[in-house]
């Protein structure tokens, strides 16, 4: 919504809208994706509420929906990304800013698919612990990895489902990537698989740059696609350690 110029229409943001940060002064908050405020809500009398079928709860937004125009966004890779944020700025009547931002991701989609190496790396990307939870096919995490050159080994099962230590010791795995969110991982999180998985290469991603859709796909790109040839260089030197 920022980059598309609505820094005024927006009147209420959610507790995890940390960016940009001025707007956590300026603008209400309404509470968490999960946990939403409707009594705060009802004060700034949306013209428009936006949604999330994947972060919000069902039953607040149908509620919402009695009293307020909701838009429900169900983004689940780039393309469905890409078409959430045409929806968003034709509807905000920012269209002609939607049709640059879709244009840019799309070229650097386009770029990546023909320079991005074959030899994609076996993966498993990890969002939670207790259980250790990882990533499925219809997720927008999963399309981000694919493009960027990450072979999810977990990418014939669906959603968020969980695994097991004894599972990733089995599984052909060659490197595991610890986001940053929603479960914070952090380098004790690192050692403490190392001690289960000692041949593994495991390292910390920001999960921004990773699950983010919208705007912030333009730097995830280039920051998965950096990260891709660190790790590959580290590989075929024979060093995977960072």
């Amino acid at each position: 919504m920022y980059y598309l110029g609505l820094a005024d229409e927006v009147v209420g943001i959610t507790k995890f809208c940390v960016h940009p940060a001025h707007w956590r002064e300026s603008k209400k908050i309404v509470g968490g994706t999960k946990n939403l405020h409707i009594d705060r809500i009802d004060t700034l009398l949306p013209d428009l509420i936006i949604a999330n079928k994947e972060e919000n709860e069902k039953e607040a937004i149908e509620e919402l929906a009695k009293k307020y125009p909701v838009l429900v966004t169900d983004v689940k890779d780039i393309t469905s990304a890409t078409q959430m944020i045409a929806d968003i700025s034709t509807i905000c009547d920012r269209k002609k800013e939607g049709e640059v931002l879709v244009k840019a991701i799309e070229e650097k989609v386009s770029l990546f698919k023909s320079i991005i190496n074959l030899d994609d790396i076996p993966t498993a990307y990890l969002i939670w612990q207790e259980p250790y939870m990882t990533i499925g096919a219809d997720t927008f995490i999963h399309s981000m990895l694919s493009l960027a050159g990450f072979k999810n080994i977990f990418g014939t099962e669906t959603r968020y489902p969980s695994v097991t230590l004894e599972r990733l010791q089995k599984e052909d795995v060659q490197l595991i990537l610890l986001s940053s969110e929603p479960y914070p991982f952090s380098e004790k999180h690192i050692q403490e698989l190392k001690n289960h998985l000692p041949e593994k290469l495991i390292r910390l991603v920001d999960g921004e740059m990773c699950s983010w859709y919208g705007s912030r796909m333009l730097q995830g790109l280039d920051y998965l696609h950096k990260m891709k040839e660190e790790i590959a260089f580290a590989f075929a030197n024979g060093k995977p350690y960072f």
